[in-house]
């Protein structure tokens, strides 16, 4: 056994420790996962997602309290911790509310003479989470898994473990019986036990491409659906037929949101050269004029990275990358003082044997590159190995329409930054990952679409 730390990433306050989880512990949950499974398969989709109803309400009620915590443990802004709160409890309508159609009989028709699909539930789901969401994350994974009867075991990042604790609570307050959501405190060393235990179905992680590989390479020994969503450098590509201020505008929320610790920012903002000189100008003077500081400000725009860790790598691939040849326009430098703030920022020039150039930044550093042609931006765009989202501002519909064709990656948006919608499916391609969530793509990613015939 061991420990885990909350620790706030502004003050690096120790907030609490909680005890992991004995192998007797894990052992306990997992059978009680069984319980909670049958239970499941047994309540009727209509009473399921009722509960799931409830659980918006209990999200809502308690918005400041989970939104306090949520700032509290990984730092960003109070006014987005609360609309993160609020985006939960979203998730758990959209499929209160459509789950059961989901759900429901699909006629196929065959030489038999009924012949129909029924989607059922596979039984646990192991959730491996990450902190930057630290609740969204994890609901839009529960909302559609339980309404559609399965059960959850979330293992999230040892860095946010009251909220964990917290997301099982809401589950609990909303009606659902005992194992049926169930939050493990373990560390990344006991996850391949958990995934190989026979009780264990399938698994679904957010996180990085390293984690990815490990859950996707231990799932397959044991024969079971796994659901990727890993790291993203998304490209923003900025054309001539822009309107520049809307693009400058979305340039810098899809750079900074979540302190610019999303996996689907806005980071390698590729901007035609008949713009490009002004822009990124006006660019850098946006990023740099940011306010950072205090997280529960509420005029605060910008705080701590999470961990000391992620603001030291964001610093050591911006100074290699500087070193290497790239050129700081803007901000890009470690705060002095306590707490993990960085200084918003772009740099441009980067070479390709830059570390910025080839690896996903985690921080709020925007990458500039020159383009002279839509043809170039998609060349630059696909010269990477991930492929999580993308955006293009332009008005030319062959431009957009080329695209939304051409880019690899999960979704490209239109004037607009990536965003994640319970109404549209989510996830990559490439090394960003595979499978869906969200709409009813995603929920019938942890389903067994059970053919019927009959004669």
């Amino acid at each position: 056994m061991g420990q885990m730390e909350s620790r706030n990433p502004a003050t690096e306050e120790l907030l609490a420790t909680y005890e992991t989880l004995s192998d007797a512990e894990i052992e306990a949950r997992l059978e009680m996962s069984v319980q909670g499974a049958t239970h499941q398969r047994r309540t009727p989709i209509d009473e399921r997602a009722q509960m799931m109803a409830r659980a918006a309400d209990v999200l809502e009620q308690n918005r400041n309290h989970y939104a306090d915590m949520i700032t509290a443990e990984m730092g960003k802004p109070i006014v987005a911790a609360r609309a993160e709160v609020e985006k939960c409890a979203w998730v758990c309508r959209y499929y209160a509310e459509n789950g059961p159609a989901f759900m429901a009989d699909r006629d196929q028709p065959s030489g038999a003479s009924r012949s129909f699909v029924r989607p059922l539930p596979i039984g646990p789901v192991l959730a491996v989470m990450p902190w930057n969401f630290p609740f969204w994350q994890v609901f839009r994974f529960a909302a559609p898994a339980l309404v559609a009867g399965n059960v959850g075991l979330l293992k999230h990042a040892s860095n946010v473990p009251q909220s964990a604790l917290a997301i099982e609570e809401v589950f609990r307050e909303a009606g659902y019986a005992d194992g049926v959501f169930q939050t493990l405190l373990i560390g990344s060393d006991k996850v391949a036990q958990v995934l190989e235990d026979d009780r264990v179905r399938a698994a679904t992680l957010t996180g990085s491409e390293g984690a990815g590989r490990a859950v996707a390479k231990t799932a397959g020994g044991a024969i079971k659906k796994t659901v990727l969503e890993l790291g993203g450098s998304d490209p923003f590509i900025v054309m001539p037929s822009a309107d520049v201020e809307k693009a400058l505008d979305a340039a810098v929320t899809g750079r900074t949101l979540n302190n610019g610790q999303s996996c689907i920012a806005a980071k390698r903002f590729l901007v035609h050269a008949g713009i490009y000189e002004n822009f990124m100008e006006a660019f850098g003077e946006r990023l740099a004029s940011l306010a950072v500081g205090d997280p529960m400000d509420e005029n605060v725009q910008i705080g701590p990275l999470a961990m000391r860790q992620i603001r030291d790598e964001v610093a050591e691939q911006v100074e290699q990358s500087i070193a290497a040849g790239a050129k700081r326009v803007a901000g890009a430098e470690v705060l002095g003082g306590s707490g993990y703030f960085y200084q918003p920022g772009l740099i441009i020039d980067i070479p390709e044997r830059a570390p910025a150039y080839r690896e996903e930044v985690f921080g709020p550093v925007a990458l500039g590159f020159k383009i002279s042609s839509l043809d170039e931006a998609i060349a630059i765009a696909n010269d990477s190995r991930f492929g999580l989202g993308s955006a293009i501002f332009t008005n030319d519909e062959y431009e957009i329409e080329r695209a939304a064709t051409e880019i690899e990656a999960g979704g490209t948006f239109v004037n607009t930054i990536v965003a994640s919608d319970p109404r549209l499916p989510f996830g990559g391609v490439k090394a960003s990952g595979y499978g869906r969530e969200l709409a009813q793509d995603g929920m019938m990613e942890f389903v067994n679409l059970k053919t019927v015939a009959v004669a």
